[in-house]
């Protein structure tokens, strides 16, 4: 099994509805996102799946992000945008667009700062992720 990850960033506002503490304000981040796919084969050249094809689907992703109140997101406007569920919901976008059948998404880890971060990976391979 191989496993290949890239790493991209966003700027975004959030605040934690119904936390009793700071982050109940409004505030930003610099997030820093991790990617991980999981492949059993490699093509011809030897690659599970280009580096750049990977960077460039993250990087779309992370474009609905980026410079924006999460808390406006159609995904967080039930939800608060923790880094926990920003981490799930980035997962379960990079899964749907996936379209090769021998790579798997196999985990996303959401860093709001350098020395805090959440990680959503994937479980049961017959439990559907949850959206």
């Amino acid at each position: 099994m191989y496993e290949l990850t890239v790493k991209s960033r966003f700027a975004a506002a959030h605040q934690l509805r119904n936390y009793k503490g700071k982050c109940e304000n409004l505030h930003g981040h610099n997030w820093k996102i991790e990617i991980t796919l999981q492949t059993d084969r490699l093509d011809e050249v030897g690659l599970g799946i280009d580096f750049g094809e990977i960077r460039s689907m993250l990087n779309e992703i992370l474009e609905e992000l980026d410079h924006c109140c999460l808390n406006d997101l159609p995904a967080f406007r039930e939800e608060n945008p923790s880094s926990e569920l920003i981490a799930r919901w980035i997962f379960n976008e990079a899964a749907r667009r996936m379209e090769k059948d021998h790579i798997l998404v196999s985990r996303v880890t959401a860093w709001e700062s350098d020395d805090a971060c959440a990680t959503y990976f994937a479980g049961d391979i017959t439990t559907p992720p949850r959206s």
